[in-house]
């Protein structure tokens, strides 16, 4: 008997699953193909994840590749819950389920929101939100996504956006609660939100599918879709970083000896003074212990934490960075050996509880595994983000960003000229008046003291904020050099401006 090759029989079994939750959901298969074929999504390719590809030379991850690496890691975790048929699978029931297909679909979509440039773009629309039009929810990516998803983007039916089902659209709110409003689940109110108030309608009308969800709190496919980011953006960071060149082994490892060595000393120090001298090799690494015993006392542990920073001391900082990428096939191998290993231990460290803590889902990494992704993170928080040249880079950036608003407001401002501003702008800036109208019409206590006037000043402020955040970051630079007059490239084939 000839005995069939094993990865005929896995692929034929993954079909057989696809088929079958396709049959028991087909609305869930619809909105996933629906958000891959969204422009919006399309556009991740040409958005930065952390340094652009032109910055870096070399092919690193972009918006695109790490939602598609996202959905991936998602998938085999919501797999594992879906076919449990023990304690397990009765829980996943008892919440309302936790369906690979909406897993995918949201692990695809939850970056739709992020504007040009990464979280520096989102940074800077955040503070022009609030400084410039007065909208004290400013911007927020997560907040954005939901906005597309339901609102922006378009599919077969004006006005619902691409018209997903309640599943979908529940499992893409990671902070299900609008600007300032999570402290009552979450300690401190949250800096991070999911839904703008113009949308917190559609998003509350989502989130009432799942009556034993708690209020403030995740569906169980929106918290596996968040575990998946976690994993998936402290590894694939760590894979164009040192693919790059730009992990230097040596120091890296002198801030992880000196931490063990002078732990003592280091924990004697109070945090101010620690923080003075956060450069001297280990401050930093204790500056993060700090942070998660601050932040997250409810899974925060000190033996945890150092048996993470021993595996990756261990794997990472003594192992893989020891031998640099040389472009090699080999290299090639090794890196993707390290990161296959490190994402299925992940992948295989979750957990359920029916009453998570107040800063959990109800599906989470256990506690070592917590630990160990916080370490991970730290490796390109510590040596790549607080590089000062990439900190001048990102200022220009942040300007460019501004620019465009302005420039943006100052047309729709020239009553000689706004007929021609682009289409789409003029498109957005009506939709978001639509929505502020609405919401004061319907709710006007959640917007007290703001008259007709100022209310279609913010709405023209959030559809500047929609056009802008919608655009590459090749767009964004292209519209930048015309609105300034520093370019002659007039007609540009696929700018989509």
């Amino acid at each position: 008997m000839t005995v069939a090759d094993p990865r005929v029989l896995r692929r034929a079994h993954e079909d057989l699953d696809e088929f079958q939750l396709a049959e028991r959901h087909p609305d869930y298969r619809v909105d996933l193909e629906r958000i891959r074929f969204s422009p919006y999504f399309s556009r991740l390719s040409a958005v930065t994840q952390v340094i652009s590809q032109s910055g870096a030379g070399l092919a690193v991850h972009n918006r695109l590749t790490h939602s598609v690496k996202v959905a991936a890691v998602a998938r085999a975790i919501a797999m594992n819950l879906y076919r449990d048929t023990g304690e397990v699978g009765r829980l996943v029931e008892e919440l309302g389920g936790c369906d690979p297909v909406v897993v995918q679909a949201a692990a695809s979509a939850h970056d739709v929101g992020h504007p040009p440039f990464g979280h520096l773009g989102e940074r800077a629309l955040d503070r022009l939100a609030r400084d410039r039009f007065r909208l004290a929810e400013g911007f927020e990516g997560n907040a954005q996504t939901y906005r597309i998803l339901t609102r922006l983007d378009e599919h077969d039916v004006s006005g619902v956006g691409l018209n997903l089902t309640s599943a979908v659209r529940a499992a893409v709110l990671k902070y299900p609660w609008r600007r300032g409003k999570g402290g009552s689940r979450r300690g401190a109110a949250s800096r991070k939100f999911s839904m703008y108030v113009i949308d917190e309608h559609d998003a509350l009308a989502a989130m009432s599918a799942y009556p034993a969800i708690a209020e403030g709190q995740q569906t169980l496919e929106c918290s596996v879709m968040d575990i998946a980011d976690d994993i998936a953006y402290s590894l694939h960071d760590l894979d164009d970083f040192y693919r790059a060149g730009l992990l230097n082994q040596a120091t890296i490892a002198g801030e992880f000896r000196e931490w063990r060595r002078e732990l003592a000393d280091l924990r004697a120090l109070d945090t101010p003074t620690l923080r003075s001298v956060s450069r001297a090799p280990g401050h930093s690494l204790e500056l993060l212990w700090r942070r998660l015993e601050e932040r997250d006392p409810w899974i925060a542990n000190a033996d945890a934490f150092d048996q993470a920073v021993a595996r990756v001391t261990e794997e990472v900082v003594e192992g893989l960075l020891t031998v640099p990428f040389d472009g090699s096939l080999g290299a090639d191998r090794a890196l993707a050996r390290f990161t296959d290993a490190w994402i299925r231990h992940l992948q295989s460290s979750i957990e359920l509880h029916r009453e998570p803590a107040h800063r959990s889902g109800h599906v989470m990494l256990d506690a070592t595994a917590w630990h160990e992704v916080a370490v991970l993170k730290f490796l390109h928080e510590r040596f790549i983000l607080d590089r000062p040249d990439l900190a001048v880079y990102q200022r220009g950036q942040a300007n460019l960003v501004e620019r465009l608003v302005d420039g943006c407001i100052a047309w729709l401002d020239d009553p000689q000229d706004v007929r021609r501003a682009p289409r789409r702008l003029l498109d957005l800036v009506d939709l978001a008046t639509e929505d502020y109208l609405t919401v004061l019409r319907e709710q006007p206590q959640v917007l007290p003291d703001v008259d007709e006037t100022e209310l279609r000043r913010r709405a023209m402020g959030r559809g500047v904020i929609d056009y802008v955040a919608a655009l590459t970051d090749a767009q964004a630079i292209h519209l930048d050099a015309l609105l300034t007059g520093y370019t002659e490239r007039l007609w540009d084939a696929g700018q989509g401006l």
